[in-house]
């Protein structure tokens, strides 16, 4: 059966196995009444069935897709996937659990394709894995010696590959056809953090290493970069030039455990447009100290290019770098938020709530259900005026 394809009842599974099914009880839509209940403060609408353990990978669907579909990665081994349907202007959403695959080990990274029907998966289990959405096939198409961190889709014009970076100290690129990596480059240490926005991929590693590459021909190293921040690197996102058309990468927004971000330019006009920011930071003091928290994960708006951050202070905030201002923040959430993305056109916010161990196992608590919220956020991200 496809993916895409219709089916007989709003509430049949789109693939009718008894797995599925039972991990995904019903199909059920979200509540016109948004819940008020203490585990969701922003009053935000709950996807239904999430996760069971850490959710360490959450993304939508790319535009090319009329409908937006939310998959998610998570500590449990499974990669999970809702259809979201609903009205902008309305604020009226429902989330349909659609299908589910599962890996030996947790899953670490999402990409989509292009056209939005495979989804390639990271894992702990040391492989790279591809789900053909339209035939229901999950087969692994890359290995590593040690668990996979990241997972790219690279689409040139003169190739297309699957990127990965592992704690095995190196990227490899993969053409699904082939069983060997078509490169393999070696990392001076683990990878922590990429992101690939074509031509440009940056990789952070431990250590605080930060390295440049372009990806025309393949994986070309093109700058290392001292780390302008002084704490363990957690993510990476990049951002472009909304100035140009088509608007160019540029540089990223590198975020660190130590509630701090800092927006680099690749090749500064001025050295003064790389700056740092904290975040994610309690606003007073406790006996003095300042409880600081890290910073989980980056993305970037698709229209308006402002950002949102999420934390272990289980807040979300929304920035805009150009006008070096902070356009909203959430309230606080009972555990961490450990993943966040926008819908391709923009309209949802979507993050997920679970503990990340930044306090060790004495903070963790089985009894606290794991949360994806949608957020709708278009409005909010719009830019500030940049200052003269």
């Amino acid at each position: 059966m496809s993916f895409f394809g219709p089916t007989s009842g709003v509430n049949q599974p789109m693939f009718g196995s008894a797995n599925t099914s039972s991990m995904f009880s019903s199909n059920s839509s979200l509540n016109p009444l948004l819940s008020t209940q203490t585990h969701n403060p922003m009053k935000d609408l709950e996807v239904m069935s999430p996760p069971d353990d850490s959710i360490s990978a959450l993304l939508f669907s790319p535009p090319s897709l009329q409908t937006n579909f939310l998959m998610s990665g998570s500590w449990d081994n499974q990669i999970r996937c809702w259809e979201i349907s609903g009205n902008a202007q309305t604020n009226s959403w429902s989330t349909v659990p659609k299908a589910q695959q599962t890996h030996a080990g947790p899953v670490l990274d999402l990409a989509f394709d292009e056209e939005g029907t495979r989804v390639f998966s990271a894992s702990c289990d040391k492989s790279v894995k591809m789900w053909d959405l339209n035939a229901n096939q999950f087969i692994q198409i890359g290995q590593h010696d040690a668990p996979v961190k990241t997972v790219h889709y690279v689409k040139a014009p003169n190739y297309t590959c699957i990127l990965s970076g592992s704690w095995d100290k190196t990227l490899k690129l993969w053409d699904t056809r082939t069983p060997n990596p078509v490169q393999t480059v070696q990392l001076p240490e683990r990878c922590y953090c990429a992101d690939v926005l074509y031509p440009m991929a940056v990789v952070g590693t431990a250590n605080k290493g930060i390295i440049v590459y372009n990806l025309e021909n393949g994986l070309q190293e093109y700058k290392r970069l001292e780390s302008p921040l002084k704490h363990q690197h957690r993510c990476v996102s990049i951002f472009v030039d909304k100035e140009k058309q088509p608007s160019p990468p540029v540089g990223f927004a590198l975020g660190s455990v130590e509630g701090r971000v800092a927006i680099q330019y690749v090749n500064p006009i001025n050295p003064k447009d790389n700056f740092t920011f904290k975040c994610h930071r309690s606003n007073g003091t406790n006996n003095g100290f300042q409880d600081i928290f890290a910073v989980n994960d980056i993305c970037f708006h698709p229209h308006h290019g402002t950002l949102a951050t999420v934390g272990s202070d289980g807040r979300f905030s929304y920035w805009d770098k150009d006008a070096r201002t902070k356009l909203k923040t959430s309230e606080q959430l009972e555990q961490p938020i450990t993943k966040g993305c926008f819908s391709s056109r923009g309209e949802l916010f979507a993050y997920a709530v679970s503990y990340d161990w930044s306090k060790g196992h004495e903070y963790y608590n089985p009894q606290k259900k794991n949360y994806i919220f949608l957020h709708p956020c278009y409005e909010d991200l719009r830019p500030r005026t940049k200052p003269k």
